[in-house]
C-alpha cells in the first residue's frame, strides 16, 4: 500500500515537472523579446565603467536582479491566487510602457543624434578627473541598472504569469521560479561576455609570435575589436524593435478587438504566399506597438508633463 502511494506521488511529481517544462518553454518564447531588450539595456548601463571594474559591477547588478525576482515572483503568485482578473490589465499596462519606451528611444535618437556621444564623452571625462569618487559613481550606475532591471523583470514575470494563469498553483510557482532564475543567469552571463569582448580582442591581438595559430589569434582579436561596437549598436536596435513587437503583441492578445483584427488579417493573408501569412502577425503587433507608443508618448510628454510643469511654476 505504501509502495503504491509512493508510486502515485512520483507519478504526480513527474506530471508536474512535465507541465512545468512545457509551460516554461512557452514562457521563454513569449519573453524572448523582453530578454533582448533587457540584455541591450544592461550592457549599455555598464559600458562606461572602468575595464577592471566591469565584472564586479555586473555581479552587483545581478545580485540586485535576483532580489528583484524574489520580490516579483511571490507578488505574481499572490495576484494569481487572489486577484487573477488583474493579470490582463497589468500586462496591458506593461505593454503600453514598453511601446512608450521604444518610441521615446527613437524620438530621442532622431531629435538629439549627438546626445549619446556627448553623454559618453562627459562620463569619460568625469571618470578621469582625480577628485571623482569612483565608488560613488559605480553605486549610482548599479542602482540605476537595478531599477531598470526591476521594470523589465516585472514585465517578464507578468508575461510568464499570463502564460501559466490557468495552471495549478504548484505549476505556476515552478515556471515562474525557473524563468526568473534562467533569465537572470542568461542576461548577466551574456552582459559579462559582451562588455569584455574588447578586452578579449585586445588580449588576442597582443599575442606574440609568428606561428599560424598566433596569426589566427591576432586576426580574431582584430575581428572582436572591430565587431564589439557594432554588436552593441545591433543589440540596441534589436532591443527597441523587441519593445514594439512584445508590447504590441501583449496589446493585440489582451484587447479582444485587436485580437480579432489580428486573426482576420492573418486569415486574409492565407490567400497569398506562406511567408506573408507567417510575418503578418508580427507586422500587426509591431504596428500596434508603434501606434500605442506614440499615443502614450503624446499623453505623457505633451499633456501630463506639461501639466506638471505648469503646476510647479504656479
Amino acid at each position: 500500500m505504501a509502495t503504491h502511494g509512493l508510486l502515485l506521488l512520483i507519478d504526480d511529481i513527474a506530471a508536474l515537472l512535465d507541465d512545468v517544462a512545457v509551460l516554461a518553454k512557452v514562457a521563454a518564447k513569449k519573453t524572448a523579446g523582453v530578454l533582448g531588450d533587457d540584455l541591450a539595456l544592461n550592457a549599455q548601463q555598464v559600458s562606461d565603467i572602468k575595464a577592471d571594474r566591469e565584472l564586479p559591477v555586473i555581479w552587483a547588478v545581478a545580485k540586485g536582479s535576483f532580489i528583484n525576482k524574489l520580490i516579483l515572483v511571490p507578488a505574481a503568485l499572490v495576484i494569481s491566487a487572489f486577484i487573477p482578473w488583474l493579470i490582463i490589465p497589468l500586462l496591458i499596462v506593461g505593454g503600453l510602457f514598453l511601446c512608450y519606451e521604444g518610441i521615446e528611444k527613437i524620438l530621442h535618437h532622431l531629435l538629439h543624434p549627438d546626445g549619446n556621444k556627448e553623454h559618453h564623452a562627459d562620463l569619460k571625462n568625469a571618470i578621469q578627473k582625480p577628485d571623482v569618487d569612483i565608488l560613488e559613481f559605480e553605486k549610482k550606475k548599479i542602482k540605476g541598472a537595478i531599477r531598470t532591471d526591476f521594470i523589465l523583470s516585472a514585465e517578464i514575470i507578468a508575461i510568464t504569469l499570463g502564460v501559466v494563469a490557468n495552471a495549478p498553483f504548484a505549476t505556476q510557482a515552478g515556471v515562474l521560479s525557473i524563468i526568473a532564475v534562467l533569465i537572470t543567469i542568461i542576461v548577466y552571463g551574456l552582459v559579462a561576455g559582451i562588455v569584455r569582448l574588447d578586452n578579449w580582442g585586445l588580449f588576442l591581438f597582443s599575442c606574440k609570435g609568428t606561428s599560424f595559430i598566433t596569426g589566427l589569434q591576432r586576426g580574431l582579436g582584430i575581428a572582436l575589436l572591430q565587431t564589439a561596437p557594432y554588436l552593441m549598436k545591433g543589440l540596441s536596435i534589436f532591443g527597441t524593435a523587441a519593445m514594439f513587437l512584445v508590447g504590441g503583441g501583449i496589446l493585440s492578445h489582451g484587447i479582444p478587438f485587436l485580437h480579432h483584427l489580428s486573426v482576420s488579417l492573418t486569415e486574409s493573408a492565407n490567400t497569398f504566399h506562406s511567408i506573408i501569412t507567417l510575418i503578418t502577425p508580427f507586422l500587426f503587433d509591431a504596428a500596434i506597438g508603434i501606434v500605442a507608443g506614440l499615443l502614450v508618448f503624446i499623453v505623457v510628454d505633451k499633456i501630463i508633463k506639461k501639466g506638471v510643469k505648469e503646476l510647479t511654476k504656479n
